[in-house]
Order: structure tokens, then C-alpha cells, then sequence
């Protein structure tokens, strides 16, 4: 860098500058090779933005394909003493819900102490629950508070939660011992105090909950349940009891999911026609063009799309997509009659079932499609090896480049010694010029000629 700083220092010349223009101007020769990367690296961005829509469609067929999209169910309840959730495996059916009595956990006081942090003596805390658990918290001589008590209780196991309350009075302070879990078999049927905290610590037994299970009825079938949570007393469904009172759990079929998941299968495949059609679109008023306009992968995978989509499913009722009322507009995009989907759906469940997801001895449109998608997503499909011969490209680009910089690099170095020598060169004549006209000065002097 020295060197080029020194440049013109001699002949007075801007070979600083001059040398930068020459420099600019070889690196003119890398512009091509960096408007290829980009052209390459569009189109590999458009390849994975054309992915991701064909694995989203890919998604929505696999959908299509399971029983369970058609089995979806949902339920409804008339009355405000229960809630509850179907899975798909409920049977289709209206139920009649009696809530007599709803679940609670058990709870018990001790009586007052007058300091929680005065120290109770050394001992134990046992229980005994309704299930025949056995709980035994030991509790050490200087840890013997009311609030060392509770919390080696709550430390020590998960069925019973303590806590203290003061109700206000002179010895206010009192552990109270509550059931994590309603109903029976979580309660509390034993609870006893040893060693000094037998002396100390006593229980109320006044103000006792006793824990209750739930108790309804189905169809007139009584039921019982530790929880509110009752799973089970209707096949494949949860109820969530709320109050006491009667209600009324419909089950059936959950035609919106069903019909959502078809609606979704379309906009995925719209979504993967606008892709490809921005991908290789033409303005011929700007001249603006897709990254994919005119690529081969990208017409090999329209082609094989709507070939697939136009395939029929032979020995099912429905055989085609435009019998289920979806059909393809001028624009290559799904159009849905939502009225004929619904009725079939409603009416012909199994029939669309058997289009999509296919019998025992027919491939539905489901397994072909997808089998269409997956060639054209897999290892040797337009997707990848497109993709793949872009990257190649871009990596001979990146190869090119480099060896275009090493020219030009060695292009500037010869420029920069031939300008060092023009730049000696000329100080020296520039010296002899000043040595000549000083001598003919002098001579001219000698001479008398001034």
C-alpha cells in the first residue's frame, strides 16, 4: 500500500487515481458472473418457496386419507349441569344427564395456636386416606412451628395440601388439612399427632368437610365418580360436571371438520397454483419475469399436478373430483360448490370417504395424489435436483469469480509496477531537464548573453 501511496510523487502525475479507474474498469469483468449468483439464487429461493406450497398440499391430502378426518364427531349439550368433549370414536346418540351430586375434596382444622412460629415439639403428623395411602411426616424438635409443620407436610407428599388460616380470635392460627383430589378415596380417614405434638396440636373436628364422590345418572343408569371429571359413563366421551340439575349430550357427526378438511386440501393446491403462477409470469409492458419462467422442473411439476388431480377413482360411487362438486376454473385453481360437498358429506358420507380414502381393494384419490407429490418432493424428483443443479452452478459461479479477482489482482500489480517506472522515469528526466536548463543559465551568463 505504501508503494501505491508513493505513486506520482515523482512525475507530479495522479497515478493514484488513474490506477483506480483502471481497477474499477477490470472489475467491470466480475458484474456478468454476479448477475448469474443472483439469477441462480432466485431461482433457488423460488424452488423452496415452491416447496414449502407442495408440502403444505402434501399435508392436506394426507388428511384426506385418514379415516379419522371422517370420523370426526362433535357434541353438544342442552342444560347448563354438564360439559363434554367427543373423541372420534363416540358413537352417534343423544344421552340424558342427571347430576344429583358433585364431587368434593375433604378438608379438616387443627384448633387455634396463638404464635405460628412458637416451636411445638418434636413428632409426627400421619394419615391415613380413604384408599388406604398412609402418610407419615416426621417433624424434628426446632422445626416444630405451625409453618415448619406445613411445609414439611406439602414437601414430603401431593395428596394433602396444608395451609394455615387465621380466623381471628385470640389463638387465631390453625393448620388446616385439605384433600389435592375430591371424592373418597382421597380423603382423609385417619389423622393422628405423636410424641410432643400429640400434647400441642389437636384437631377440630368441628370443622370437618367430608368428601363426597359424584353421583349422576345416563339414560337412567346411575353413575359414580371420584372427580367431576367423568370419562367413560358415555363411550369415548369426557363430561365435565358443573351443578346439580339434568341436561341433554348430543353426539354427532362433525360435518364442518370434515368438510373444512376438503376445503383445505383446495386452498392448498390454489396455493400452489399461484406459486407457480408468479413463478412464471411475464409483464411484457415492463419485462419483469418469474425466477421459474421457462423452467423445466417447474412445467414438469404443473404437469404431473394436474394430471393427478384430473385422475379417477374406478369401482367407488364417486369418481372424480367434480363429482364432489370441485372443479377446475380457467385459471387452473379448485372451485368448490359448497352445497353439493355438504349434501354429499351429509348424505354419502361413505361414498366420499371411498373417493378419497379408498377400500380394501381400491387405492383412494388420497394414495395417488400423494404418491404424485411425494415423486415430485423426493431425492430424484424436479424439486431437488433442480435445486441441486443450481447450487452446482453457483458453485463453478464462485469459482470463476475468485479466479477473475486473481486477474484482475495481477492485471492492477503490473499496472502498478509499470506506473512506479513511468513514475521514475519522469522525476529522472524531469531532474536532467532542471540540471540541463541550470548549465545553459550559467553559459548564457558567461557569455554576456543576459
Amino acid at each position: 500500500m505504501a508503494a501505491i501511496a508513493a505513486l506520482g510523487v515523482g512525475s507530479g502525475l495522479d497515478l493514484n487515481g488513474l490506477l483506480r479507474q483502471l481497477e474499477s474498469a477490470e472489475r467491470q469483468r466480475l458484474q456478468p458472473i454476479t448477475l448469474q449468483k443472483r439469477s441462480f439464487e432466485a431461482k433457488i429461493s423460488a424452488y423452496g418457496k415452491l416447496e414449502g406450497a407442495l408440502s403444505q398440499f402434501q399435508d392436506a391430502v394426507k388428511k384426506l386419507g385418514e379415516a379419522e378426518t371422517f370420523g370426526a364427531t362433535t357434541s353438544s349439550v342442552s342444560g347448563d349441569a354438564v360439559q363434554a368433549a367427543a373423541s372420534n370414536a363416540a358413537a352417534k346418540g343423544s344421552y340424558s344427564v342427571s347430576v344429583s351430586q358433585l364431587a368434593r375434596g375433604y378438608s379438616i382444622a387443627t384448633n387455634g395456636i396463638a404464635d405460628k412460629t412458637a416451636q411445638l415439639g418434636a413428632g409426627s403428623v400421619d394419615f391415613v386416606l380413604g384408599d388406604g395411602t398412609t402418610h407419615s411426616i416426621t417433624i424434628a424438635d426446632g422445626s416444630s412451628s405451625l409453618e415448619s409443620i406445613k411445609n414439611a407436610i406439602n414437601s414430603q407428599q401431593t395428596d394433602i395440601q396444608a395451609s394455615i388460616v387465621n380466623d381471628g380470635s385470640g389463638t387465631p392460627n390453625r393448620l388446616v388439612f385439605s384433600s389435592i383430589a375430591t371424592g373418597t378415596d382421597k380423603a382423609i380417614s385417619s389423622l393422628t399427632y405423636s410424641g410432643a405434638l400429640a400434647t400441642n396440636l389437636t384437631t377440630d373436628a368441628a370443622t370437618e368437610v367430608t368428601a363426597r364422590n359424584a353421583t349422576m345418572s345416563v339414560n337412567g343408569i346411575t353413575v359414580t365418580s371420584q372427580t367431576n371429571q367423568v370419562a367413560g359413563a358415555i363411550e369415548s366421551v369426557t363430561l365435565s360436571l358443573t351443578k346439580v340439575g339434568d341436561a341433554t349430550v348430543t353426539v354427532s357427526r362433525d360435518q364442518e371438520a370434515i368438510t373444512g378438511a376438503i376445503n383445505e386440501f383446495v386452498e392448498a393446491y390454489n396455493n400452489i397454483e399461484k406459486t407457480m403462477g408468479e413463478l412464471s409470469s411475464f409483464n411484457a409492458e415492463t419485462g419483469a419475469a418469474g425466477q421459474l419462467l421457462g423452467d423445466s422442473g417447474l412445467r414438469s411439476i404443473q404437469g404431473k399436478l394436474r394430471t393427478a388431480l384430473s385422475d379417477s377413482v374406478p369401482e367407488t360411487l364417486l369418481n372424480n373430483l367434480s363429482e364432489l362438486g370441485i372443479t377446475k376454473a380457467l385459471d387452473g385453481k379448485l372451485a368448490v360448490d359448497s352445497d353439493k360437498l355438504s349434501k354429499l358429506t351429509s348424505e354419502q358420507l361413505g361414498d366420499v370417504q371411498d373417493f378419497f380414502s379408498g377400500t380394501a381393494t381400491v387405492e383412494g384419490f388420497a394414495a395417488k395424489t400423494l404418491t404424485a407429490v411425494e415423486q415430485l418432493l423426493g431425492d430424484s424428483g424436479p424439486i431437488t435436483t433442480g435445486t441441486d443443479g443450481f447450487k452446482s452452478m453457483l458453485s463453478r459461479l464462485d469459482d470463476r469469480y475468485i479466479r477473475e479477482e486473481e486477474r484482475i489482482a495481477g492485471t492492477i500489480d503490473r499496472y502498478r509496477t509499470q506506473f512506479a517506472q513511468l513514475d521514475s522515469l519522469i522525476a529522472s528526466m524531469n531532474s536532467t531537464s532542471s540540471y540541463l536548463t541550470q548549465q545553459f543559465a550559467a553559459l548564457d551568463a558567461q557569455l554576456g548573453r543576459k
